[in-house]
């Protein structure tokens, strides 16, 4: 009789251990953060993977802010996200702003992160998506506005923002005690989807956004230049845990593909498919990786 159970065990063991094997499949855990450009990367990075590795992708995408996304790639909830420099050196590493150049600010994060957390930071993609403060058109028109140093000798500014530019280091504060910005009552804190509507309804004067959000080149609006470089670089990377890359030995090259291929322009188009369209992320992506 047990001979006879036995019989039937092995009869069905090369089931039993394709079932183990599906079940512990190698993956890539690809997250973002939690707006429009994070999560078309996210998409972008995950179809690549797809395509090129030909092994199972799970996307977190949207997660949320940066602390987030770092401290779950940190643990290993995620294998890779992109990320950006000067957000690096400033919400994770906690250094002040710097006027280094973009070479700089790259290797002083990348040195950190691989010492501290065994984390790679891979080529940049080739944008640097900087913060840009905006305000209407019109108000620039007629009041001859160009750079920040021009806006702190007008205003007082209704100012709106997203919810980590008023606590970063790279952020309000810094910004008003390097310009000398005067602000109208508080800044009023919401959603970056929705700061466009605010300035164009008129609720607010100024609202701090990035430089490759595609609604900039859709709406009637002026980007004001950051005369006395206030902002550090913001070169946008694939960050990817190093035990990741070893056990997938040509991740590397393929998202090294990817490398130097977005400029600023491209993302801020992405951004507009997404943001002024309603086009789903997996389509943008799909659409820029054929």
């Amino acid at each position: 009789m047990a001979n006879r159970r036995w019989g039937k065990v092995r009869r069905f063991a090369p089931f039993f251990i394709l079932l183990s094997g599906c079940s512990h499949q190698p993956r890539i855990v690809v997250g973002s953060k939690n707006f429009t450009e994070q999560v078309v990367l996210g998409e972008i990075l995950a179809q690549q993977i797809e395509r090129r590795l030909h092994v199972p992708v799970e996307r977190k995408l949207d997660l949320g802010g940066t602390l987030l996304a770092h401290e779950a790639l940190v643990k290993g909830d995620l294998d890779l996200y992109p990320e950006y420099t000067g957000t690096a050196l400033t919400a994770i590493l906690k250094e002040a702003p710097a006027r280094l150049a973009p070479d700089a600010v790259l290797a002083r994060v990348r040195a950190a992160y691989r010492s501290r957390w065994r984390l790679k930071w891979l080529a940049p993609l080739g944008f640097n998506d900087t913060f840009a403060m905006i305000i209407r058109g019109e108000t620039a028109r007629r009041e001859q506005l160009a750079s920040l140093s021009d806006a702190a000798r007008a205003g007082p500014w209704r100012l709106g923002v997203g919810y980590e530019f008023q606590s970063r280091p790279d952020g309000l504060d810094g910004l008003l005690r390097a310009y000398g910005l005067h602000l109208n009552g508080a800044p009023a804190v919401m959603d970056l989807g929705l700061l466009y509507a605010a300035l164009e309804s008129g609720k607010v004067d100024m609202v701090a956004a990035n430089a490759t959000d595609g609604l900039i080149s859709a709406r009637d609006v002026k980007v004001l230049a950051d005369d006395r470089r206030y902002f550090p670089p913001y070169e946008c990377a694939v960050v990817v845990r190093s035990d990741t890359l070893v056990r997938f030995p040509h991740l590397r090259a393929a998202l090294e593909e990817l490398s130097g291929k977005l400029t600023d322009s491209a993302m801020r188009r992405l951004n507009y498919e997404v943001d002024g369209k309603h086009r789903s992320p997996r389509d943008v992506a799909a659409e820029f990786l054929r």
